[in-house]
């Protein structure tokens, strides 16, 4: 049977500027130059796209579902309108206090969407630019990278990141380093 191919991204801060103040509306969903190209031709390459994204503004009460649902659509539109599709996204609406099994670095999204897809972690790489990105990632054993977008410059300077990290400087960085090594 042939290895599905998928690629989970982490939304804000990879995608999208992020914001220590929540992205709260469509308004504020605003994408990162080439993130949206970069999903478009991972797409081309044969891969699926997945995000996996803390929504923690839910439970926090900063937004609801109808702006979460807004700024989605306008993402999967933006992606679209550059050749690209986003083809699950995975969200975890819960605050830390909650203790929940789906918010990173917990890694319960992940294996939500290895099961969706069946996929193996191995086979699946997980692109953040949080420590709790690459440490869900790596706690199941996915191939993990770090962009340098949002919180990536941080995270690179705290260190400690878990073993095999790749550090890329966005994610168009990310699809043009991970497809040619896919090509070798």
């Amino acid at each position: 049977m042939p290895i599905k191919k998928v690629v989970i991204l982490d939304r804000d801060g990879v995608i999208n500027v992020d914001s220590d103040a929540f992205i709260k509306s469509p308004d504020e969903w605003v994408a990162l130059p080439g993130s949206l190209e970069a999903i478009a031709r991972l797409n081309q390459a044969g891969y699926r796209v997945a995000i996996a994204t803390n929504q923690s503004g839910i439970g926090r009460g900063l937004f609801d579902m109808n702006a979460l649902n807004a700024m989605h659509l306008k993402m999967h539109r933006l992606a679209a309108a550059v050749g690209g599709r986003i083809d699950a996204v995975f969200f975890c609406p819960h605050t830390a206090e909650d203790h929940c099994e789906c918010r990173k670095p917990k890694p319960g999204m992940l294996k939500m969407i290895t099961e969706r897809f069946e996929v193996l972690p191995e086979h699946t790489p997980v692109v953040g630019d949080a420590m709790r990105d690459l440490q869900a990632g790596a706690v199941l054993g996915h191939p993990v990278h770090l962009v340098l977008t949002g919180k990536g410059r941080k995270t690179l300077e705290a260190g400690g990141l878990p073993d095999g990290t790749r550090v890329h400087d966005d994610l168009r960085a990310f699809a043009l380093d991970f497809l040619s090594d896919a090509h070798e």
